[in-house]
Parts: C-alpha cells; structure tokens; sequence
C-alpha cells in the first residue's frame, strides 16, 4: 500500500496545540509513519496509508480549526 502524504494548515497558538495535534495523530499508528508539526508556519505534515478525511477528522477532533488541507 502507498504512503500519502497530507499537509493541513491548522490554527495553533501554542505548543500545547501542537502537542495536541501530536498525540490524536500518533493514535493512529502503525498507519501513520511520520508526522511534522510546524507551530511556526500551521501547518502539520501526515505520511500514512489512510484516507485523507479520516486524518482530517482526527485534527479536527482536537477543536483545532484545520484551515485548509491539500494532498502533495
């Protein structure tokens, strides 16, 4: 199965959002390989084999408000 990789631009004020973000995405795993979260510039960077609107729905369960999200 192919790796995707996903960036989404996520509104997050502090580390304690990033970190946030962090741990509802390493609940995923083994399907999620890597994660890079940028509190600098938004934006959070998933490499995993699973559908783009299940990682979008796991952000979003955070209560961050994810802003945009494209496939690259």
């Amino acid at each position: 199965m192919s790796t995707n990789h996903y960036q989404f631009n996520v509104k997050m004020s502090c580390s304690g959002c990033s970190g946030a973000v962090e741990r509802a995405l390493s609940r995923l795993q083994p399907e999620v390989s890597k994660t890079d979260i940028s509190l600098e510039k938004q934006t959070v960077d998933v490499y995993t084999t699973l559908p783009y609107e299940t990682v979008l729905e796991k952000i979003k369960k955070t209560g961050k408000e994810v802003v945009s999200g494209t496939t690259l």
